[in-house]
């Protein structure tokens, strides 16, 4: 009889570990679909043609502007195009976002893995431009291209840049209000967050983001992505900025370094701005087009800091050639 009740409670704690084990595995299943489900995605195009992800600008960014006007053409190109919103930004509603830059790597990771990349191509927008560099230097066997577009790369320089040329502008248009707003920026931590967010106050109060003369084609672009659900879903999260300051590090940073070390690791280095950004300064394009090389720098006139809305037919071309290569 005592052989007999081992060998019950033998069977019976090996219930009990399956049962656990079950449990653990559910649980795990459940709190990566639950995660999953945070990140907004969409795929455009055929899968097996080239992957092209994109990543927006931010914090407190989203990627409406070119799903909706941007990501069917680029596809109708031959490409496989990607869209998403960061954890915590736009349409990925995630209470419990960090915000940070590990965490943006873990989501990019995801995604690659969701869809059944190998390896991909990356278009980094403004903010975004940060995000793929340090993903890509990070990740360099999953990238076979990265494409900055209006991308940022050396942040206090743009700063200044900024501030600089608004300074001049507000002397003279006797803009007291600018000059006083200017004056208390300089007295701002630069790694804050009160410094970016005024400092691009300054930038959109004279027009920095917007491109110079509206065409035709600018104004029709616009005009449909208005008129979308795009539009309508154009969910800005006013925390996302905070969270990044409080949980990240690194707020304000140069990537001019990691950017020719990428050359190094076998990864196409492109860039696409446009000419009237007011974001950059001649000598910031410079120096990227030092890095880039000339042949893989490409820049539109009349066009801003969305060069895929303001010029978006050579905007796409220029895709399609760097691409080609």
């Amino acid at each position: 009889m005592s052989n007999l009740l081992l060998v019950f409670q033998y069977l019976s704690n090996l219930k009990l570990k399956i049962a656990f084990f079950l449990f653990i595995t559910v649980l795990s299943l459940k709190t990566e679909s639950s995660i999953a489900q945070q990140i907004y995605s969409k795929a455009y195009g055929q899968k097996g043609n080239p992957a092209l992800i994109y990543v927006h600008g931010g914090p407190r960014g989203n990627s409406t502007l070119f799903e909706g006007t941007t990501a069917a053409a680029l596809a109708k190109k031959g490409y496989y195009v990607i869209v998403y919103d960061r954890r915590g930004e736009g349409r990925s509603a995630d209470p419990n976002a960090k915000l940070t830059f590990e965490e943006a790597a873990l989501d990019l990771n995801g995604l690659i893995k969701q869809y059944g990349l190998k390896k991909v191509s990356i278009l980094g927008h403004s903010f975004g431009g940060l995000v793929s560099t340090l993903f890509t230097n990070a990740n360099p066997e999953k990238v076979e291209r990265l494409i900055l577009v209006g991308a940022l790369f050396s942040q206090q320089e743009s700063y200044d840049h900024i501030l600089n040329t608004s300074l001049k502008l507000a002397e003279q248009k006797k803009d007291s209000a600018i000059l006083h707003k200017i004056s208390t920026i300089k007295s701002f931590d630069k790694k804050s967050e009160q410094y970016r967010k005024q400092t691009y106050e300054v930038a959109s109060h004279y027009g920095f983001f917007k491109m110079p003369r509206p065409t035709e084609e600018s104004k029709r672009v616009n005009e449909q992505y208005e008129n979308s659900s795009f539009s309508k879903s154009n969910i800005r999260n006013d925390k996302a900025p905070t969270l990044f300051y409080e949980n990240e590090s690194r707020v304000n940073i140069d990537t001019k370094s990691i950017l020719k070390n990428l050359l190094n690791k076998k990864v196409k280095l492109s860039a696409i701005y446009g000419l009237q950004d007011g974001v950059f300064s001649n000598k910031q394009l410079s120096d990227l087009k030092m890095i880039t090389g000339a042949s893989n720098f490409y820049t539109i006139d009349n066009c801003s800091h969305y060069p895929f809305v303001d010029q978006q037919e050579k905007f796409l071309n220029s895709v399609a050639d760097i691409m080609n290569k």
